[in-house]
């Protein structure tokens, strides 16, 4: 009942990025949703850390472009879109960034369940 240990080419080399397809009815199809690398979500945090957050719409729109990507993972928009993502359905918004926040361990629920394992 041995533990089989990774090396480093193992975990450099798993094919570990996480997306999920979510449905926008009030767009007429669906998007997907990828996790961050560790990088970019460093980078997320970084950026917004120390903005008042309970304005979502500043960190929402930011989020979603780093995260909703093409069928090949190609993200969809850059930060020069963030402006127009905002000018979007706050409720949708609203939706899609919940899932993105839960999809990269970023929700509340993300974080409990990391902390009991």
């Amino acid at each position: 009942m041995g533990v089989t240990l990774l090396g480093k080419e193992a975990i450099l080399g798993a094919k570990d990025a996480h997306q999920e397809i979510v449905h926008v009815e009030e767009w007429g199809g669906s998007v997907c949703i990828r996790a961050m690398s560790g990088a970019e979500r460093d980078d997320f945090r970084a950026a917004i850390e120390g903005t008042d957050t309970s304005l979502v719409g500043k960190f929402e729109a930011p989020l979603l472009a780093l995260t909703l990507v093409d069928e090949t993972g190609k993200r969809l928009f850059t930060i020069d879109d963030v402006e127009a993502l905002r000018a979007k359905s706050a409720r949708v918004l609203d939706r899609l960034t919940r899932i993105a926040l839960r999809v990269n361990g970023m929700s509340d629920e993300a974080q409990e369940e990391a902390t009991k394992n």
